[in-house]
């Protein structure tokens, strides 16, 4: 679009394409009152793809402007329908109020929103991570990491055998990323990309190769660094392409979501050689997760054995067939634990009866550590934590050493629990910004002004009556609307019984609408406290939130432990069920 700036567009449109221009490969929902817009060739493309009226803008120009838009609280809809088409969309914002903006509203890219960067739960597989994979390539060598933003999962690994491509054909067929960003290495050779392109459909992004640094410096100052056995990473510099990989994935996710990531704090780096080599040949004959015919989900070994009670169980089931261990010891640990949650009917009862309770804590740890947690977020959160008592007391008797580690480590975050119990009142609306979410009781000036807005509504009523008493207009009524605050309303009928201190505001049809100065200060003192009680609360629910964002690690290792029970009951649910003998350590 660069070639469309000058000095004749209009100065709106001018901004429009400064902004556009720094996010060419993106299109741009430019937010304008209601509406996110989109102009030139960006709006004939979502015209297209979204089925959307495209018309057209004044921008300055002979001709006017490609125009399209959709309504900003059914953008996700939209953006989604962008990003499984294929596109990444750049969310413009207005960073001002425009009712105290002088001049044209400040306007700035939020986000940019794309195939592996989706953290909206309406968007994503309950079931199924959504990973973002990074690949560093040099000469026949490849580093490669992979997160998921929703949960903040991390992982990286090297390859450095004599199968090297075939290698990392199998670790993508792995996760099966929805996104790759790769370095310039490996996106200049034609045959390896035409292979990728062949075989998996993924959105490939070409990055900065200044990006893939392996200078460690900066992971090892932000993250935990850890191995499958969580044990730290000592010799992080000798995994020089690893390292590239990660600084390019961390890079590339900030530069996209623009907000704090803290729930992306722990990056596993583990040996390929851990887990059974599964080419992706093999995975796709075994129908391990999705048919070869249609990818569908029926009738795969998922399919058969997927009995958990939870979506993040779901995940982590996925995740674990996807990546068979060859380690006999921690093979017979989860042996063990089956066998004992198939034998107790009673145990394995009360485990599955309490987890059906619990949520996708997960992603809701995410989503508070992201910003974007609403208050019905906290209440399923807070109902999910309710049931962890009760699962950590049913496996207080349990022998096996697995289940008693769960036991052991699983820590019920009632802390958390009775923040939120106390704070966030049970049916909150589904906005944060309009009130109506923090109980009575939490904070006393938000208790003051939530009585001062009751009272007000009472003195009104009593001022209405007063009102008729004195004019003797018994259809009279006081009333308000948000363009013309609190009016009195009387019929013109009665026009001649209305006293001199009544101030006309409004002439309708059939009647006259009048303001007093008792009316107007009661209006004051009610429109002021509501409007302070709203912004206070939106004040005191982002605290809340951001106290509960500083617990994101104690809420990521407790769904660990609690999605890690699930699967385990999950197998011993279809062992029971298909009488599947499960063999013993020995």
């Amino acid at each position: 679009m660069a070639e469309n700036k000058d000095k004749e567009f209009s100065p709106m449109m001018q901004r429009y394409l400064e902004t556009k221009e720094q996010y060419k490969d993106c299109i741009l929902f430019y937010r304008l009152g209601d509406f996110y817009e989109m102009f030139f060739d960006d709006a004939i493309t979502a015209a297209r793809e979204l089925e959307i009226t495209l018309t057209g803008k004044d921008c300055g120009q002979a001709e006017r402007a490609p125009m399209a838009g959709v309504p900003h609280h059914a953008a996700e809809m939209y953006i989604s329908k962008l990003i499984a088409k294929g596109y990444k969309v750049a969310i413009c914002e207005q960073l001002e109020d425009p009712k105290t903006a002088k001049g044209i509203v400040k306007r700035g890219v939020i986000r940019v929103v794309t195939p592996g960067t989706i953290v909206e739960s309406n968007m994503l597989e309950e079931r199924k991570n959504n990973y973002i994979m990074s690949i560093f390539k040099s000469g026949i060598y490849f580093g490669f990491s992979v997160c998921d933003i929703s949960t903040g999962e991390f992982y990286a690994a090297e390859i450095k055998d004599n199968n090297n491509f075939p290698t990392l054909l199998d670790e993508i067929a792995r996760y099966t990323p929805s996104e790759l960003v790769i370095n310039s290495n490996l996106a200049d050779c034609t045959e390896e990309m035409s292979k990728i392109r062949e075989r998996f459909n993924i959105y490939i992004t070409r990055f900065q190769d200044k990006f893939f640094d392996t200078k460690p410096d900066m992971i090892k100052l932000r993250f935990n660094l850890v191995d499958t056995n969580q044990k730290p990473i000592e010799n992080i510099e000798e995994k020089s392409f690893a390292v590239a990989s990660i600084n390019a994935l961390i890079e590339y996710i900030e530069q996209t979501q623009m907000t704090s990531l803290d729930h992306i704090n722990k990056i596993t780096i583990y040996q390929i050689s851990k887990y059974m080599s599964l080419d992706i040949n093999a995975r796709r004959n075994l129908e391990i997760t999705e048919k070869m015919r249609d990818k569908s989900k029926k009738g795969t070994l998922l399919w058969v054995l997927d009995k958990t009670s939870t979506s993040m169980g779901g995940r982590h089931l996925r995740r674990w067939l996807n990546d068979p261990l060859i380690d006999t010891l921690e093979i017979n640990k989860r042996l063990q634990a089956v066998k004992e949650l198939k034998e107790n009917v009673m145990l394995r009862g009360d485990v599955i009866d309490n987890l059906k309770k619990v949520y996708d804590i997960e992603r809701l740890a995410g989503k508070m550590a992201y910003g974007n947690a609403n208050a019905r977020d906290m209440i399923t959160l807070k109902n999910s934590l309710a049931r962890l008592p009760d699962v950590k007391a049913v496996l207080q008797t349990c022998q096996s050493p697995m289940l008693k580690d769960i036991y052991e480590n699983l820590d019920e975050l009632q802390d958390i629990y009775e923040l939120i119990e106390k704070s966030i009142v049970e049916d909150p609306p589904m906005t944060v910004k309009d009130g109506g979410i923090i109980k009575l009781g939490y904070d006393e000036e938000v208790d003051k002004l939530k009585t001062a807005t009751t009272e007000g509504k009472n003195w009104i009523i009593q001022l209405e009556a007063e009102e008729k008493e004195k004019t003797g207009i018994k259809n009279l009524k006081v009333g308000f609307n948000k363009v013309f605050g609190y009016f009195i309303e009387v019929t013109k009928s009665n026009l001649d019984q209305v006293p001199e201190r009544y101030v006309r505001k409004q002439t309708l049809t059939n009647a006259e609408r009048y303001i007093t100065e008792e009316l107007k200060n009661l209006e004051n003192q009610i429109l002021g406290a509501e409007e302070k009680v709203v912004s206070l609360e939106y004040d005191l629910f982002t605290k809340i939130r951001e106290e509960i964002a500083k617990n994101v690690i104690r809420l990521q290792k407790t769904a660990t432990l609690v999605s890690t029970l699930d699967v385990l009951t999950s197998f011993a649910r279809g062992s029971r069920r298909y009488e599947l003998l499960y063999a013993t350590s020995g």
